[in-house]
């Protein structure tokens, strides 16, 4: 894993590689709720965190809405429904689990404030990563301070999807209208949230360009159906 540093922040996105989990969710699957062995699980996200030097993480029940919340601590074994946290506290790592929707990690290294969101297409349409840049403004963040990091989803070239959920996307998110490489419908994520982003100020803006589809070493719900989750991470140092 590749770490970027902005400050005392700190952000990092996992492949499938490094774990324990095995068949289709080989090797480091970190989600929970994928069919896989629930011990694997708890092994590869010990690790993944003991790599990134962190003792806790929050891990969502992510469900495809807009809902944010600011934590202190990790849930425990039944995490709320929830696509977007954000913290103040250093050392607390926030988890963002995907397998082809994007995991939007932002921070303004100033305020001291970390937050990352789940913006699978329910997501994007719903808001999710204005909703999070506007909770985190409203504890002092300034999205003109902040840094954000769209990470490996499915791209444009790829996303297929039906030609009315397309229209009805794009009516909420004009910049998601894509084309696949065949020429049929899709939607393009990653141009959606950076014009979210810069829509609520934020200028900042960088790219982990991979496409979940493309890329074999990351998991892709689209191109495998049974498949394990990587993740984004983000925290404050110290």
């Amino acid at each position: 894993m590749k770490v970027i540093e902005v400050g005392p922040v700190r952000m990092a996105f996992t492949d499938r590689h490094g774990g324990v989990s095995t068949g289709p969710y080989g090797t480091r699957n970190l989600g929970g709720a994928v069919g896989d062995d629930p011990a694997a699980v708890a092994e590869n996200r010990a690790r993944t965190a003991a790599e990134l030097g962190l003792d806790r993480v929050v891990y969502m029940r992510q469900v495809h809405g807009a809902d944010v919340a600011y934590v202190t601590a990790p849930f425990g074994a039944d995490p709320p429904g929830l696509d977007a946290v954000f913290t103040d506290q250093p050392g607390l790592g926030l988890a963002v689990l995907v397998a082809d929707c994007a995991p939007v990690l932002v921070a303004d290294p100033v305020a001291g404030l970390t937050g990352g969101a789940h913006s699978g297409r329910p997501g994007t349409e719903a808001g999710v990563v204005p909703a999070l840049i506007e909770a985190m403004a409203a504890r002092g963040a300034d999205p003109a301070r902040m840094v954000a990091v769209i990470g490996p989803a499915a791209c444009g070239r790829c996303y297929e999807v039906p030609a009315e959920m397309r229209e009805r996307v794009a009516a909420r998110v004009p910049e998601a209208w894509a084309t696949t490489r065949r020429g049929t419908p899709s939607l393009d994520l990653r141009a959606g949230i950076e014009a979210q982003l810069r829509a609520a100020g934020v200028t900042d803006i960088r790219h982990d360009d991979r496409c979940t589809i493309e890329t074999p070493d990351l998991y892709s719900y689209r191109r495998e159906r049974v498949t394990g989750r990587f993740a984004g991470y983000v925290w404050l140092a110290g």
